[in-house]
């Protein structure tokens, strides 16, 4: 009988192929992956984007990121005029692979639409007590435009163009959660790359998750410093863990993150047949 964890990790992995969709590359190298509809928007604009047996590629006379990105605004603008994304005013970087060179620039509501790789990072605020394992979680604010109300880490967030993964938690543990710059920065890589491949009616999703655990003093108190979050609650760990496993209440990726840290805590069995199987899920996107 499959894990009942498991479906969290079919949810964020729900295609099994490129069917459908169309190769977009920058240069020789493939970035992307566009619905047929938005390709078909892409035929009006000849003087950026180019069309071969291939697939779609960004003009070649385009030759560095500085004016790949200023086509790609131009486009990811008109598009959004067009209905077929939504503008969000905060560029990413373009990558054939994670951590690869840049080739370009994309505005963030732009990404699932050309199926570009994502890279953000998550923290799992921790706190160490003699009953046990507590997490701090987060409520989502119920505007938000993905995912509203949900459970949510303490700090999260997808990594802006020019950006480095620490520069990114620094940043976002101090707009999110009120957590200062030196507490932030003792925060420890997971040690695991969590990714996946997600069909959404945005487009597709590629993300990379960097996942870090903070241990946190036990009389550190969070406190939202933006509209992202609406509270946090500081939970026993095993609650948590039956609200991924028994509920939909936490954001979906979320849910991959902290079936990795219950697996690395040994909340579940890691040796066991349910931990290796999910272990085994938990990296089947790109990169």
């Amino acid at each position: 009988m499959p894990s009942p964890f498991q479906r969290h990790i079919d949810a964020c992995n729900n295609t099994g192929s490129p069917a459908g969709l169309i190769p977009f590359r920058i240069g020789r190298a493939p970035v992307g992956w566009l619905g047929p509809d938005l390709a078909r928007a892409l035929t009006f604009f000849p003087r950026e984007v180019h069309f071969d047996a291939e697939g779609v590629a960004l003009a070649a006379r385009l030759r560095t990121p500085a004016a790949r990105s200023e086509a790609l605004s131009g486009l990811a603008q008109a598009l959004a005029e067009r209905g077929h994304l939504r503008i969000r005013g905060e560029a990413f970087d373009v990558r054939a692979t994670p951590g690869g060179p840049v080739v370009a620039t994309l505005d963030r509501g732009a990404v699932p639409a050309f199926g570009v790789i994502a890279e953000g990072v998550h923290v799992n605020g921790l706190v160490r007590r003699a009953d046990g394992l507590h997490v701090w979680v987060g409520h989502r604010a119920a505007h938000k435009a993905v995912a509203p109300g949900k459970l949510d880490h303490l700090v999260a967030g997808g990594i802006p163009a020019g950006h480095t993964i620490e520069q990114t938690l620094v940043k976002e543990a101090g707009e999110e959660a009120s957590i200062p710059p030196a507490l932030a920065l003792g925060a420890r890589p997971s040690g695991t790359r969590l990714s996946y491949v997600m069909r959404t009616e945005e487009g597709l999703r590629r993300d990379v998750l960097h996942a870090f655990d903070l241990d946190l003093p036990d009389d550190f108190v969070p406190v939202p410093h933006d509209d992202e979050v609406e509270r946090f609650e500081l939970w026993p760990a095993r609650r948590l863990l039956e609200a991924v496993r028994d509920t939909d209440d936490v954001k979906f990726n979320v849910n991959l993150v902290l079936i990795d840290l219950f697996l690395r805590e040994r909340l579940i069995d890691p040796d066991g047949a349910e931990g290796r199987a999910l272990r085994a899920g938990l990296d089947q996107g790109p990169g």
